[in-house]
């Protein structure tokens, strides 16, 4: 342990103080995850607050005297994008049998699609919609029941996790017979643009890295619509996006259903006639301006710096987090390279906390469900700047894909698989040391 510990501390000089001011900012109020880039000159901040708007816009359904803005639907799960990521943050896990608010539920059947993504469920698609416009049913109903279970930690204390376990009812369309599911909150929308940034080639070269403690990481390789062509992921929970136009353009579909230029067919399978009947709100319904103002607000979304870095615990947990291994995957430093549409995201040096590559996060966590090359046990290593925040932003959002866990001991204890040791690591410390890294985590 003497070794890992002199490794953390020699990672916590290397980074302390690493991401560039232009891209941060020192607020640290409840508009935290809402915050522009410094340095966009006026016509940038026009373009940004369009694209805030539209984030925030609650769509309705075509047709309307507001035609800007309709299109909502045949088939969604809520009418705009902040009502799933609130604040600009993680959504929220349903108590137990309530409806889901912040929360959706993929799905597929055993395969590949023709670009080797998931396969769709004939009838219901990849994400069950459970609301739908006049004269459209809903897909159905998904709730979510909580099991718990006691862990005891080397010291003696008990962490109580729990294990989402969801159950279908009303369905319209028939049986979900085959399917697999995943549920998942909404994640964090702030610094995207900084990710995006992140040369491909820097992506295959952390991949590539000899690690500790069994510790891989893969890129996955994904299909850009745009491009016509396989590229790396980097977007999604599990990486099934290559680029943050794409991303949105599908969110705007599966959540919304709202086509534009990347995603032009309305979200109905060939079983569900009355969807495929419904008005729509023009084609695409958003126009290419509004997709790219929305790229453009949510790429120079700036990142909430650091705090409490002087502070002892901080410091002590900030070592003790690279020492127990937890920096292989949560890479605390990054540069970004040349973005192909806006210079400010340009060779700025980050501080993460992700190397936004698959990893085996073992049984506990898996859900059993391929997308790409991803497996049913790996996902995205998600970011953690702006995690100590998120109480303040969003209190009660929770933590990890499907907001499973309540608490920072909880999620990190969830961990497993390629994490094994580091949570053996943690597990073992001291309630003191333990308290140390949830207060690091807490500075980000």
């Amino acid at each position: 342990m003497n070794a890992l510990r002199a490794a953390g501390l020699l990672i916590g000089l290397l980074v302390s103080g690493l991401a560039s001011a232009d891209v941060t900012h020192t607020a640290a109020n409840r508009e935290a995850y809402a915050q522009p880039f410094a340095k966009l000159d006026d016509n940038q901040l026009e373009r940004f607050f369009r694209g805030r708007s539209l984030f925030r816009q609650a769509w309705v359904v075509a047709p309307s005297r507001d035609a800007a803005v309709d299109g909502l639907g045949p088939l969604y799960n809520r009418v705009s994008c902040i009502a799933c990521h609130p604040k600009n943050g993680r959504g929220q896990a349903p108590r137990q049998g309530e409806a889901m608010r912040s929360m959706l539920l993929r799905l597929s059947v055993p395969g590949h699609d023709a670009h080797g993504g998931p396969k769709p469920h004939l009838v219901y698609g990849d994400q069950l919609n459970e609301l739908a416009v006049p004269g459209v049913p809903g897909e159905g109903r998904a709730h979510v029941h909580w099991q718990e279970h006691a862990l005891a930690l080397g010291d003696g204390e008990t962490v109580m996790l729990r294990t989402p376990r969801v159950q279908l009812r009303e369905l319209a369309y028939g049986p979900l017979d085959g399917v697999m599911t995943s549920a998942r909150v909404g994640s964090p929308v702030f610094g995207l643009g900084l990710l995006e940034a992140i040369d491909e080639a820097t992506l295959h070269a952390m991949a590539a890295e000899a690690k500790p403690d069994g510790v891989s990481g893969r890129v996955n390789q994904v299909w850009s619509v745009e491009r016509q062509r396989a590229e790396a992921g980097r977007f999604g929970l599990k990486a099934n996006q290559p680029d943050l136009r794409q991303q949105i353009a599908h969110a705007m579909l599966g959540d919304l259903g709202i086509t534009s230029t990347l995603a032009p067919v309305q979200n109905c399978t060939p079983a569900q006639q009355d969807c495929a009947r419904a008005p729509h709100g023009g084609e695409p319904e958003l126009d290419a301006m509004q997709l790219g103002d929305l790229h453009f607000y949510l790429a120079h979304l700036a990142v909430p710096a650091r705090r409490q870095q002087a502070d002892p615990t901080v410091i002590e947990g900030e070592k003790l987090f690279a020492a127990l291994g937890c920096s292989a995957c949560h890479r605390p430093a990054l540069i970004t390279g040349k973005h192909p549409l806006y210079p400010a995201l340009t060779e700025q040096r980050i501080a993460p906390y992700t190397d936004l590559l698959l990893h085996d996060m073992g049984a506990g966590l898996a859900d059993g469900r391929e997308d790409y090359l991803a497996n049913g046990r790996q996902w995205r290593t998600p970011a953690l700047w702006g995690l100590g925040l998120g109480e303040r932003i969003n209190p009660g959002s929770g933590y990890l894909h499907d907001g499973r866990a309540r608490t920072l001991e909880e999620a990190i204890v969830w961990h497993g698989g390629e994490a094994e040791i580091a949570r053996q690591r943690y597990v073992a410390l001291a309630a003191k040391e333990r308290r140390a890294i949830r207060a690091f985590l807490e500075s980000l």
